[in-house]
């Protein structure tokens, strides 16, 4: 049985090109247990998902990574894609978001290539976790312990690797969350 998360609030974290279902799947579940998630972007306005390389769907953003404030957050959620992944690692006030997470010890969830935002903002050192297997080396190479399993959960980080992953992945930050 799904835990409550009446009166939780996790912070999404995409740019443009987010493996769609990588969002939509744990958002899903976290809403259905009672959580609010919201999108935060670079831009304010729309963002659009990806379907592996074919853009897909657009999302309205919520607030901005220079707007949001992680008090506001129980949670981050960093989905993945390639174009994602890539854009999100260099920016800085998205690394500002989720160095906060981390210092204030928050769950931080991420999904195939969401890592690297976090290899890039100096977070995985120590941490056992596992992503798309591509990131292997770029998560070796920050200090992380890369193992190949469905979900990961070190401390506060919980991690998975693929779409496929998504109900194992979405119930794990469900536990965390209601922990």
């Amino acid at each position: 049985m799904n835990a409550s998360l009446n009166g939780k609030k996790v912070a999404i974290l995409v740019t443009d090109g987010f493996e769609q279902v990588e969002l939509t799947g744990p958002r899903q579940a976290l809403e259905k247990a009672g959580a609010k998630a919201e999108i935060i972007s670079a831009k304010s306005g729309q963002v659009t998902g990806w379907n592996h390389t074919t853009p897909a769907d657009t999302f309205r953003v919520d607030k901005t990574f220079e707007s949001a404030n992680i008090d506001d957050y129980d949670a981050i959620l960093l989905p993945g894609g390639v174009v994602n992944g890539d854009t999100i690692r260099t920016d800085e006030m998205a690394q500002a978001l989720v160095k906060d997470a981390a210092r204030a010890n928050k769950p931080i969830a991420v999904i195939c290539h969401g890592g690297w935002i976090l290899a890039s903002s100096d977070l995985v050192k120590g941490k056992t976790m596992t992503s798309w297997p591509s990131l292997t080396d770029d998560l070796k190479n920050a200090g992380a312990n890369w193992v190949d399993q469905q979900v990961v959960v070190d401390g506060k980080l919980i991690s998975s690797r693929k779409p496929d992953d998504i109900p194992a992945f979405s119930q794990k930050l469900i536990d965390v969350l209601a922990a």
